[in-house]
């Protein structure tokens, strides 16, 4: 068997052989011997300022790559801190590994220092959470989390390392990765999608879900081009097809085109491709009504997790697949059709006026700055984004042009944009890399910018600041007018915040400065932030903070005359 190693040389040779060429960390005295196998392994050793953000680099890093995205933490606050990111893997279906410490197993069971019982506190947050109590068994525990985070709907996987358990030397044989199983043979269901598809008269694809590639996109432009079908993307995957196509009308979610939405309730046949239909892309099951199916409509369910099929759509034809072996088969037997669809002419045409700006007040106008980046950016450029009303000008305006260029939380996490770009910027060095985020956004993960200066990652961060949490102002204002709690926001000086950090910044309050000041931005060719100061009435791209306080208003006085009435 060779040479004893310690239970950290073993797990890092094993990461070794299933290619794993960069985690994320943030050390702990927990798994030292963990650090050690690191040491010279030639694989990159990301360290971070903060667990979340830690994790959320990982989840990006898994996003990007469709392989699972490793991380390392400590026991106690460290796993309690590292639970976002893993929240944001499990929602997003992004396969992930996280390694935490833990006490050493003499020690469990009597509250020692920072002990946690992982396998109860993750357990309902992850796809399969284990604690390795034995070194010998570490390749195993290995091989099979990698299993569990790709298989059917991917997502994250926990092992927590007991700290003796870790440095213990032990004689032990690596396992070598698992052959990939050859895909079943799904052609004859595509043959029935296709006849089902091609005999509708109101059709909608829509896409989402993990697992796609680059040729899972072309092989959707290309059956979606043959057949003449609308292509609706889910929830911040707006990427999986090139939104210039004349196929493509638009994305479900948060602030969705109303045109659209009524789309997806008169198509006689949805075609899901790998998405779950959630309620943020159904209107809070709105749209697509779990208990009471819309009347007419077939549901075509192709999802790579069989748990999921049925779980709350009930769909006529249902396939536990990924999206890519399926759009494979249809793009390779679809056929033209003899007269094109109205249907998606109009449901284009309902998209290119969604596509027209709308002002918002201020000398310095969302719309203004997305659409230029929309025009101006090269076609790879990588967009990131957290949670906030900023990312709804973002999502309505930005024309995103190809696969793995948008990485943003369907789980709706602030303070994802930052971490996720410097994962993006260690990927693809190459490549333009920018975050949008709010000023509340950006202060969730701004720790952050350490690890973008430590590792020189040259980012562009374009921060749109109002001085307010702009999601719940929104909400608030709705519900109870004018009466402002716990949503103001104070906001350092951001531009001297770079700087601090060796970076560049710039303070900008007119659309028209923008272009210079970006440009200046990619020349500096290191961390760079735009300060972009937003007037706080701009609280959606098509209402103002005024306008969402009237609403509250006259929601209370009909309340009020409602009581008075009763």
């Amino acid at each position: 068997m060779g040479d004893a190693r310690h239970g950290g040389q073993v797990l890092v040779d094993q990461l070794k052989l299933h290619g794993v060429r960069r985690v994320f960390s943030v050390p702990g005295e927990s798994f030292l011997a963990a650090l050690d196998g690191l040491y010279d392994s030639g694989i990159d050793n990301i360290v971070c300022r903060h667990e979340g953000g830690a994790s959320m680099m990982a989840e990006a890093h898994g996003k990007l790559t469709g392989q699972p995205g490793i991380l390392f933490v400590t026991r106690g606050p460290g796993a309690a801190n590292a639970a976002a990111g893993l929240h944001v893997a499990q929602q997003d279906s992004t396969p992930m590994i996280a390694f935490v410490g833990q006490v050493a197993r003499g020690h469990k069971d009597r509250e020692a220092f920072q002990e946690v019982d992982f396998q109860s506190f993750f357990n309902p947050l992850v796809k399969w959470s284990a604690e390795v109590r034995e070194t010998a068994r570490l390749p195993e525990y290995l091989a099979r989390a990698w299993n569990v985070a790709l298989a059917g709907r991917p997502g994250p996987v926990v092992l927590s390392l007991p700290e003796d358990m870790l440095s213990a030397r032990v004689e032990v044989p690596d396992i070598p990765p698992a052959r990939p199983v050859p895909p079943p043979d799904h052609a004859s269901f595509a043959q029935t999608v296709l006849e089902r598809l091609r005999k509708a008269a109101r059709p909608l694809v829509v896409v989402g879900g993990s697992g796609w590639s680059a040729g899972t996109a072309r092989n959707l432009r290309t059956f979606a081009e043959t057949m003449d079908l609308p292509v609706a993307a889910a929830f911040r995957r707006q990427d999986y097809m090139d939104n210039r196509h004349d196929s493509y009308i638009g994305n479900l979610g948060v602030g969705m085109n109303p045109a659209l939405a009524r789309r997806l309730t008169e198509a006689d046949v949805v075609l899901a491709l790998g998405t779950r239909l959630g309620d943020t892309d159904t209107g809070g099951y709105t749209l697509m009504n779990p208990q009471a199916p819309n009347p007419g409509q077939t549901l075509i369910h192709v999802h790579s997790g069989p748990e999921e099929l049925g779980r709350v759509h009930r769909a006529e034809m249902a396939v536990a697949a990924p999206a890519a072996d399926i759009l494979a088969d249809l793009a390779a037997h679809a056929a033209p059709l003899a007269n094109s669809r109205g249907w998606t002419s109009e449901a284009r045409a309902d998209y290119e006026v969604w596509q027209s700006p709308q002002p918002s007040p201020g000398t310095l106008r969302q719309e203004d700055i997305v659409l230029w980046l929309s025009e101006n950016l090269p076609e790879d450029t990588i967009i990131t984004n957290g949670a906030g009303n900023y990312a709804a000008w973002l999502h309505r305006y930005f024309r995103f042009k190809r696969f793995g260029t948008q990485l943003a939380p369907t789980s709706g996490t602030m303070g994802y944009g930052l971490p996720a770009a410097i994962a993006a910027k260690l990927e693809h060095p190459d490549r333009t890399v920018v975050c949008m985020a709010g000023d509340g956004c950006l202060q969730m993960s701004v720790n952050e910018l350490g690890t973008a200066a430590q590792h020189g990652v040259a980012v562009i961060v374009i921060v749109l600041n109002n001085g307010c949490y702009g999601t719940i102002r929104a909400h608030q204002e709705r519900s109870y007018p004018g009466r402002v709690s716990g949503t103001d926001l104070f906001v350092p000086d951001l531009p001297v915040l770079a700087q601090a950090h060796g970076g560049w910044g710039r303070t900008i309050t007119r659309s028209e400065d923008f272009p210079t000041a970006f440009a200046q931005a990619r020349t500096a060719g290191k961390l760079a932030i735009l300060d972009l100061h937003v007037d706080a009435q701009a609280l959606l791209p098509s209402m103002t903070l005024d306008q969402a306080r009237a609403i509250g208003r006259e929601r209370q006085r009909r309340a009020d005359a409602g009581n008075l009435e009763e």
